[in-house]
């Protein structure tokens, strides 16, 4: 079975993930994580982690799909030429990318988001800034999907998760996720 890809990169998001990467355990899915180089990242939240491999030695082959996290400031990794390259060169090779908070814009920045239906963890003010976006297809959904692209806002992390093992057609309990009783869950917030 091939492997998710898990991008990290300084300031990373660690609860974006978290639902995410359980769909991906419970779905019995390989994921391998992937970095700039083999010294620790840091999250957001202080977690430290050491990556699977970096961007230049992962296999390409052997992932369907990447998975993107926002991170304190995005822009922080606009000039890193490595980072976008890898999101560039594994765009062709997968079925599914997920990425969600801010880190649409890195989508944004090599071309991925265009003519695309998107959502972004981003000010307006930003959005139009940057010069990257295409104001027409933003959404205010907490959770975009347009073909192979899935797009949130953070605090759509656990839709994002749930959406993204769907498109990968995991076997998972969406239950899991669902707080009894909560105006979020996807019975009507019916226990």
């Amino acid at each position: 079975m091939k492997k998710t890809a898990v991008l990290l990169y300084p300031q990373f998001s660690e609860y974006e993930l978290s639902v995410a990467l359980s769909i991906l355990m419970q779905g019995e899915k390989p994921v391998i994580t992937v970095g700039l180089s083999k010294l620790p990242i840091r999250g957001e939240s202080g977690l430290t982690c050491i990556t699977d491999t970096t961007i230049e030695e992962l296999n390409i082959d052997e992932i369907d799909s990447l998975l993107l996290t926002g991170c304190m400031d995005i822009f922080t990794l606009e000039n890193e030429k490595n980072i976008l390259d890898f999101i560039s060169r594994v765009e062709s090779k997968v079925t599914v990318i997920g990425s969600i908070s801010s880190s649409p814009y890195l989508l944004a920045k090599v071309g991925i988001l265009k003519g695309k239906k998107y959502t972004i963890g981003m000010t307006e003010e930003n959005r139009d800034n940057s010069g990257i976006f295409e104001r027409n297809n933003y959404s205010e959904e907490l959770v975009v999907q347009d073909g192979k692209l899935i797009t949130a806002r953070g605090r759509g992390f656990i839709r994002f998760g749930v959406c993204f093992g769907k498109a990968l057609n995991l076997n998972f309990d969406e239950n899991w996720y669902i707080e009894k009783g909560s105006p979020f869950s996807t019975n009507g917030g019916v226990n």
